[in-house]
């Protein structure tokens, strides 16, 4: 009995081999040979700054559309977009260097918790008590959802806010994804002046709430010679485009929320 068991399974276990051969040779999903020397040339950090689900999902991408530009790598930089420009044979164009920077300048001096939060160490479990910790809604809450996700460990929390050491940052903007108070955007590498605030509320209750904070006065917007800056839903920002650097704007910011250097 033991010997038929035997046969028996190794029957079974043949004509399934046999099934599984002949499947993978019918229904094989043909890959493009592109595609690994694609991925090859990406960096591997499969952070989805590029809008794909890792370098994998991009370099697919790349060989199946001729007009997704490859430039939307931002950890890779010109140097990726050379290779990629080589191995595919199409122009890659330029590709402008960016960091994170945060839009808070919320330090412990300037703004005060509105509670004593003892819940899950974690900047989106906190917003959904009561908008966050701080008095401001719009400020960084400082408990490192966004360290957490950096793949080039360039966050840190200092002060009670998070800063963003540009020299490490490989605009990756894991962390804007990350962010649940929407406060950390992509800036140019190149930027000389910022804009240290996210509040959108009058002057008057952003002053309440923060030291720190924009009050929409529009000094900035006024005195700027470029026209590079504007105030919109009493929040001041930057056209890049436009900005030289020169920092009229902040040395007429009452407040100090823009920041030239």
């Amino acid at each position: 009995m033991i010997v038929i068991a035997v046969i028996v399974v190794v029957i079974i276990g043949l004509v399934c081999a046999v099934m599984l051969s002949v499947a993978s040779k019918f229904m094989a999903v043909e890959v493009d040979e592109r595609v690994p020397l694609v991925r090859e040339c990406l960096p591997g950090a499969n952070c989805g700054g590029c809008g794909y689900p890792g370098c994998d999902g991009y370099a697919a991408a790349l060989v199946e559309d001729p007009d997704l530009p490859l430039t939307l790598c931002p950890p890779g930089g010109a140097a990726v977009v050379e290779k990629l420009s080589a191995v595919l044979g199409r122009s890659g164009g330029e590709i402008e260097a960016k960091v994170a920077h945060v839009r808070c300048g919320g330090v412990c001096g300037a703004t005060n918790a509105k509670m004593d939060y003892q819940g899950i160490s974690s900047c989106s479990a906190a917003k959904l008590l009561f908008g966050g910790t701080g008095k401001c809604v719009y400020g960084c809450m400082g408990l490192g959802d966004c360290a957490a996700v950096c793949p080039s460990d360039a966050v840190c929390i200092e002060n009670g806010i998070a800063h963003i050491d540009a020299r490490s940052c490989t605009g990756c903007a894991a962390c804007v994804k990350a962010c649940p108070s929407g406060i950390i955007e992509l800036v140019p590498a190149a930027a000389k002046v910022t804009v240290d605030c996210s509040s959108r509320e009058k002057g008057a209750a952003t002053r309440k709430n923060c030291t720190a904070g924009c009050i929409g006065c529009k000094l900035c917007e006024k005195n700027c010679p470029q026209g590079a800056i504007t105030v919109v839903d009493n929040l001041a920002s930057i056209d890049y485009d436009k900005c030289d650097g020169c920092g009229k704007c902040a040395s007429v910011c009452k407040p100090g929320c823009i920041i030239a250097g």
